[in-house]
């Protein structure tokens, strides 16, 4: 982490993703937000949008994202967002939407993802979970890296989960093929992925302006549940102590810590830390569904996970 000082923010679970960037004038700054025709990420993309920014929403379903681009606009009367192809689990659709971007780019969100799938492979025979939620992330960070260099101060948002609670990554069988599949167990590690994730960006690019830092968005009824009933959701905090009733956010409320992330003046100069209900999170303490757990910010894990993910990519 960047420095050791903790990061205390007005702002709490019930604020919203505009609330954060009131005030604040991003204008000339580039957003590229991953995931940003539905969820938290449109609401993400909307208030860096509302803030002047010029956004890109990087979706599977072009369709989909011009339907969110036209919304974005009408709302915010910003006519600067922009629409691009991306399937983060196709390393070739990463590979042309890097090689489409041009110029620095301020702002990476890196929001989509999918949750406790059942199993499914890429075409590398890689588990879906870690592909989409860390490898795809990895490669688009990294062939963007130039152009985040380019931006001076580039921020990188990386959207994790309390579920990163239920699993460190398991560098001896990442992908289950010797031990059994198992959804959650899957999805944790990736979210504890995004949190290595931001802690090695932040070691490694620090000399090129280039932080980042990992978040909690919170519990937001979205799309990303498609594969999850609320029976699943309670059985599973409550074998892990918390309430099995979560207290729901609307995705405004939902987007806030990322925007928080992405464009706080309160942050700069901030990197590799993990956030929750826009403020720095502590600690995870026994019993409880909030916090970090110590191995999502091992230094050792992170640059461990850096080097296997470089593996992956060079096939």
């Amino acid at each position: 982490m960047t420095t050791s000082t903790p990061v205390n923010t007005p702002f709490s679970r019930e604020t919203t993703a505009v609330e954060v960037v009131g005030g604040l004038d991003l204008t000339g700054r580039r957003a590229i937000v991953t995931g940003g025709a539905s969820g938290i990420g449109v609401e993400t993309a909307r208030a860096l949008a509302a803030a002047g920014a010029d956004v890109t929403l990087a979706v599977r379903n072009v369709d989909a994202g011009q339907q969110a681009a036209t919304d974005i606009a009408g709302t915010t009367g910003n006519d600067h967002v922009l629409v691009a192809p991306l399937d983060l689990a196709d390393l070739t659709s990463v590979a042309d939407f890097v090689r489409s971007w041009d110029g620095p780019l301020h702002i990476l969100v890196n929001n989509a993802g999918i949750m406790a799938s059942p199993e499914m492979r890429t075409a590398q025979g890689w588990e879906m979970q870690f592909a989409t939620n860390h490898l795809g992330h990895f490669a688009l960070a990294t062939g963007l890296r130039r152009s985040l260099a380019a931006a001076g101060g580039a921020r990188i948002v990386s959207v994790s989960s309390s579920a990163h609670l239920r699993s460190p990554v398991v560098f001896e069988d990442i992908h289950f093929h010797q031990r059994p599949y198992e959804p959650w167990a899957a999805y944790g590690q990736s979210k504890t992925a995004n949190v290595l994730f931001a802690v090695e960006v932040s070691r490694r690019w620090a000399d090129d302006g280039i932080l980042s830092n990992a978040l909690m968005p919170g519990a937001i009824r979205t799309n990303l549940q498609r594969y999850v009933s609320d029976e699943d959701l309670a059985r599973l905090r409550a074998e892990s102590g918390g309430e099995t009733t979560p207290s729901w956010k609307d995705t405004e409320q939902g987007a806030a810590t990322s925007v928080l992330v992405a464009a706080s003046p309160l942050l700069d100069g901030v990197g590799g830390r993990y956030f929750e209900d826009c403020q720095e999170a502590g600690p995870n303490q026994p019993g409880t569904r909030t916090g970090y757990a110590p191995y999502a910010l091992d230094p050792e894990a992170a640059e461990r996970l850096w080097q296997v993910s470089e593996e992956h990519l060079r096939g």
